[in-house]
């Protein structure tokens, strides 16, 4: 049985009326304490009934708000992946409609160049108020923090006084560090995914696609896959403009290569340094007797200039 309202074995039902027996004191203090709510405590803790009720008289209060501290260490262009990030705006718009005004503060430490594009992408799913909330801090970060956070509820990994029991400063024992998500865990090895553009390239050309980039750090997006065989890729800076140009008359920016894109989707970004004419290039010269079919979608991310202009005006940024 899951343990959940509906679906408890007898010892379960037993379980949950003895644990409310046992916590009626502080039931009228708790939110909403029907048997939604107490069984998430027991579930919690395999249903021994005495470290639930240890776990919910220490944690189980009223709360109306919360303080996020966003760690944006590590925030790289693998994170842009466009998958992931809907998936991110789709949990960020279920928090904006089913938890209005929760958040108190939001404080994003150690941005990197890339957070102004990241932003950026979810952005329009915050609501105005929310985004007044949000709080980009610099170099002193673990100073402002503390004037906003008792000590002894930050870790002192992050400037406060918190250690886990046996001392480490990290506490572990109480955050979920992100990582690589262990493959024990995938559903499946790869997603379908829907492309705006599918073109045939011929046996022994080429196909380009142009984009113009009007200031320095846009960030170009791109996912694509072949049918049938391998289709070579790359990205071209154009030295020329209003005429088409051979590859080697331009500015490799990404070199090109072969990829097996017909056995594994491709995706892929590029943060652009310069302004110009960009040119993504699917290379099928190679191939004297095979035309390929390409599936390809392509987007330009740009920056949020006013979190662009707080990261440079911080001066204590994450080279990426």
């Amino acid at each position: 049985m899951s343990g959940r309202v509906g679906d408890l074995n007898p010892k379960q039902k037993e379980a949950l009326a003895k644990f409310r027996e046992n916590v009626k004191d502080v039931l009228p203090i708790l939110p909403n304490p029907d048997d939604y709510f107490l069984l998430r405590w027991l579930r919690a803790r395999s249903f021994d009934l005495q470290k639930s009720e240890a776990m919910l008289r220490k944690l189980g209060k009223r709360v109306d708000t919360v303080t996020l501290i966003y760690d944006c260490e590590g925030l790289g262009l693998k994170h842009l992946w466009k998958p992931a990030v809907e998936t991110y705006i789709e949990f960020l718009c279920m928090v904006e409609d089913n938890y209005p005004e929760t958040l108190k503060r939001l404080f994003v430490i150690k941005a990197p160049k890339l957070f102004p594009v990241a932003y950026n992408l979810v952005k329009p799913f915050l609501s105005e108020e929310t985004r007044k909330k949000i709080m980009v801090l610099g170099g002193n970060w673990k100073e402002v923090l503390l004037k906003y956070v008792s000590p002894d509820q930050v870790p002192m990994e992050y400037g406060g006084t918190m250690t886990d029991p046996d001392g480490d400063p990290k506490c572990k024992s109480k955050i979920n560090y992100g990582g690589e998500i262990p493959k024990k865990y995938y559903v499946r090895d790869q997603l379908k995914q829907q492309y705006e553009h599918t073109v045939q390239i011929s046996r022994g050309s080429s196909h380009q696609v142009e984009y113009e980039i009007l200031f320095p750090g846009c960030v170009l997006r791109w996912q694509f896959m072949s049918d049938g065989s391998d289709v070579g890729f790359g990205i071209f800076l154009k030295t020329k403009m209003g005429e088409r140009q051979k590859a080697g008359e331009m500015t490799e920016v990404l070199p090109n290569q072969r990829y097996n894109a017909h056995l594994v989707p491709e995706d892929g970004s590029l943060t652009c340094t310069e302004p110009g004419i960009y040119v993504l290039r699917f290379d099928n010269t190679y191939s004297f007797i095979h035309s390929k079919k390409v599936s390809f979608t392509v987007e330009v991310l740009l920056p949020d200039k006013a979190s662009e202009e707080k990261i440079q005006e911080l001066g204590s940024v994450t080279p990426k």
